[in-house]
């Protein structure tokens, strides 16, 4: 069974942890629409991936 040799201390230990970077989404336009949308994902406003109709959009709403 593997056992340290002696322990590490806290400071070596969260070297290990400091370098984790939380990145935004990326951020594109829509080529169908012109929408912001995130990238590689279905557009929310026309329902359009890669030049496809992959889904309906939403009816909006007039009251």
């Amino acid at each position: 069974m593997a056992v340290p040799k002696s322990k590490q201390s806290k400071s070596r230990t969260n070297k290990r942890f400091a370098n984790y970077k939380a990145t935004a989404a990326t951020i594109v336009e829509c080529p169908h629409c012109h929408e912001f949308m995130q990238s590689h994902r279905v557009c929310d406003k026309c329902g359009y991936y890669n030049g496809v109709e992959v889904i309906a959009p939403k009816a909006e709403k007039n009251n």
